[in-house]
């Protein structure tokens, strides 16, 4: 029996009568005088979103996540599926659904907005048909957003060969999966979406706001280095924020081995520390503390000292999912 699929609200329902379930369920909050879609207009659904658990995945992270989910169908309406992996798994081919919708209002006292969640919870004999059962769950022409969180190998989540090659996006999280799994040889790879990355785009507008007020020569002459300390709670994002670095550093003119560019885990530095070292006099620096929501640059390209102090912040995990979904 799987921990997260009892951990999730919703109805208990039989798999073969979902969409029957899903329709008595918005009947049923409407009698009892419950927010409930006039109809089916009203939940303008505008994407498919699956929500993949993988088996690293406790019961508290999955009730944050879905409450994720939750937050950003508010904004973007969609029909979300979860898919629960059974722990337990003496059930051969078992599979247990719920329902689960909630309805909002929108920018206008008259705009009310729906939307349906379905969870499934599947034992290892039925992986080989989950992927159908998601199929007859999902909305018909509508883009199909795919989202595996937590997944123990990259080798077994590889099997889910529709969800991963019918994705408009397939995301993921470098923080919390193998290690392997962005450079894994998905059916799709130009789908693929880090969300630690999508977490990062107020550091990266930043940075590259400050830095574009200079010459893009005048950043690469004489770098000898870049150096990003960080805090052991944002690994996985400082490497992203290297690797950007050295795209748009490359994009300026800094040749291949030109630069020594390398992260560093601190446990009594702020969250990000990042430093250009240069053979001339030019010097940048910049440091972010996400736990004080303030940043300071420092800079100097030969036309005088510039001090900087600026706000820093991740987005927010449901902003993150559309920025890696939709951007």
């Amino acid at each position: 029996m799987s921990a997260i699929f009892n951990a999730l609200p919703g109805i208990e329902v039989p798999v073969g009568a979902i969409k029957h379930s899903l329709t008595k369920m918005w009947a049923d909050t409407s009698a009892k005088g419950g927010a409930a879609p006039a109809s089916d207009d009203a939940k303008a659904t505008q994407v498919n979103f699956v929500m993949h658990f993988g088996m690293n995945t406790s019961a508290e992270d999955a009730v944050v996540q879905f409450k994720t989910a939750v937050a950003f169908s508010r904004r973007y309406p969609c029909r979300v599926v979860v898919l629960c992996p059974m722990a337990d798994d003496t059930a051969i081919g078992e599979v247990r659904a719920k329902i689960y919708g909630e309805c909002h209002l929108g920018k206008s006292k008259g705009d009310t907005r729906c939307c349906e969640f379905v969870m499934l919870t599947y034992s290892h004999g039925a992986r080989s048909f989950i992927e159908n059962q998601v199929s007859i769950c999902l909305s018909t022409d509508l883009p199909l957003y795919y989202w595996a969180h937590r997944f123990v190998s990259s080798a077994r989540i590889n099997q889910f060969q529709f969800l991963l090659g019918s994705a408009k996006r397939v995301l993921l999280d470098s923080a919390v999966v193998p290690s392997d799994a962005l450079t894994f040889p998905w059916p799709r790879p130009e789908a693929v979406r880090d969300l630690a990355y999508a977490r990062l785009l107020p550091v990266r507008q930043a940075l590259g706001q400050f830095l574009s007020a200079y010459e893009p020569a005048k950043l690469v002459d004489g770098l000898k280095a870049v150096k990003l300390r960080h805090h052991a709670a944002v690994t996985a994002e400082a490497n992203v924020l290297l690797g950007w670095l050295k795209t748009r550093l490359e994009a300026c003119g800094m040749k291949p081995g030109q630069a020594a560019l390398a992260t560093e885990t601190c446990e009594d530095c702020v969250s990000f520390d990042l430093g250009f070292a240069y053979a001339n006099s030019s010097h940048f620096r910049w440091s972010g503390d996400l736990a004080q929501g303030s940043a300071h640059f420092e800079a100097d390209f030969g036309g005088g000292r510039t001090v900087l102090p600026a706000a820093v912040s991740l987005l927010t995990p449901e902003a993150a999912l559309g920025e890696a979904m939709f951007f």
